[in-house]
């Protein structure tokens, strides 16, 4: 899913779009007849032909089972574009959104710029704790406002280089993150010069999908407390995750020259991309990446990515994360439009045939276990962590994620070596969360 490329990147910007926001312009009504003629306005992100191919033909599936609702789809709609046409509301605004950015749906919900979908649910008979995984549900959701429902899902796991595997004596992914430290030694390959050829895992928190957050999660952390507070420094976790990272940096040739290297890396999303031309024998990666391996000069295989050592009953866990969809405050035909999030979102071969179509997660228990999804066993190796009871996503918050953005800038820290007190460094971290959760409150 190459858009989740640019999600991230406007956490901060939506975020303060929302909060300006806050100043209500309008409600709409939930008082219309849904099988009365209307057309609904739905924007949403995706841009690339064979993802909007696959969009379409999805409102066109609803368009036959509701005959009277229209659906005018407008795609590769930034958070931040759509945040100013619901701000203004009136005739221009969307009925139905959608985002890739979980990280704004605390915003999402507690400005209430999005609707809350619990009484369309009640209204319409679906149990949503029947429908989704409980972690899809925790990150549609916001202190017991459910403002919106996941629209498939993204699942991070390992792509790994079977050929480079068996020319080290490897016969099977790391586990643990013992086993990934002694792996990722073995598998790199240095040139006489002092760089690399090859490097086992690049743990470097700037390449590609490497937020820390996600291998963070493998660790399963608390990052608050009952009370909202960060709780980072006193999360044992924490310094675990930081100690395995330094750790694989120091066996791999330092910092400095792992860096070195990752900066020749190629595009992400391109054909010279570090895993696809050998240059990582293991990645951290979602689901997507599959479908950009086609033709790899090498056999690959995927798995979850490795847990802590005192954690093995956890192995087969993952970050979750994904697309969120939602009514706008402003529509005045919030019935028809849930219609239309409803079947979107719940019914079990629309999702299987748009996970399918993309190569995404499925976001529904039901379509998860479909006999009908895709049988490629490098995509099932995702569909495992999706389901697995202790793959987690980030905890929404007000202020848009800022938190992951705070965390992220502290470990790029971390990693060059330039935070010398660990303990006193996450301390202050804890501080600047809960200052910059309390600012967006005010």
């Amino acid at each position: 899913m190459s858009r989740k490329l640019a999600a991230f990147a406007s956490v901060l910007s939506a975020g303060a779009l929302l909060l300006a926001g806050c100043a209500n312009p309008g409600t709409g009504s939930a008082e219309d007849d849904p099988t009365e003629p209307v057309t609904l306005k739905f924007w949403h992100g995706w841009s690339e032909k064979s993802e909007v191919e696959a969009i379409d033909a999805s409102i066109a599936r609803f368009e036959r089972q509701h005959p009277n609702i229209t659906v005018k789809a407008t795609g590769n709609v930034a958070d931040a574009t759509v945040n100013q046409a619901l701000r203004a509301g009136g005739g221009d605004a969307p009925d139905v959104v959608s985002s890739f950015t979980t990280d704004n749906v605390g915003q999402y919900c507690s400005s209430g710029m999005w609707v809350d979908l619990d009484p369309f649910m009640r209204k319409t008979g679906l149990n949503k704790a029947e429908v989704f995984p409980k972690t899809l549900l925790d990150y549609t959701s916001y202190r017991g406002d459910q403002c919106a429902l996941p629209l498939l899902a993204d699942a991070y796991g390992m792509y790994y280089n079977k050929d480079a595997f068996k020319e080290a004596g490897i016969t099977r992914p790391p586990r643990t993150m013992s086993e990934l430290k002694r792996d990722a030694a073995k598998l790199t390959r240095r040139t006489g010069n002092g760089g690399y050829r090859r490097v086992g895992f690049m743990p470097n928190f700037r390449l590609y999908q490497n937020s820390p957050d996600r291998l963070f999660a493998q660790w399963g952390p608390a990052y608050f407390d009952k009370h909202g507070k960060a709780r980072l420094a006193e999360e044992k976790a924490t310094k675990e995750f930081f100690a395995t990272t330094r750790e694989l940096i120091r066996r791999q040739g330092g910092y400095g020259p792992l860096e070195t290297f990752r900066t020749s890396f190629g595009d992400e999303m391109s054909s010279q991309n570090a895993f696809l031309t050998g240059k990582l024998a293991m990645h951290m990666d979602g689901e997507w990446r599959g479908l950009f391996m086609k033709g790899a000069p090498f056999r690959w295989g995927t798995a979850p990515l490795p847990v802590p050592d005192d954690q093995p009953e956890t192995y087969g866990r993952g970050y979750l994360t994904g697309t969120v969809i939602g009514i706008a405050h402003s529509s005045t035909h919030q019935n028809a439009a849930w219609e239309l999030v409803k079947f979107l979102t719940s019914d079990t071969d629309q999702v299987v045939a748009f996970a399918n179509a993309i190569h995404n997660v499925p976001s529904t228990k039901a379509a998860l276990t479909s006999p009908k999804l895709d049988t490629d066993p490098t995509f099932r190796a995702f569909l495992d962590i999706a389901r697995n009871r202790y793959s987690t996503a980030m905890p929404a918050s007000i202020n848009g994620g800022q938190y992951v953005v705070s965390l992220r800038d502290f470990s790029y820290r971390v990693e060059a070596g330039k935070v010398h007190d660990l303990d006193a460094g996450l301390r202050k971290l804890d501080d600047e969360i809960d200052a910059d959760n309390l600012q967006a409150q005010n």
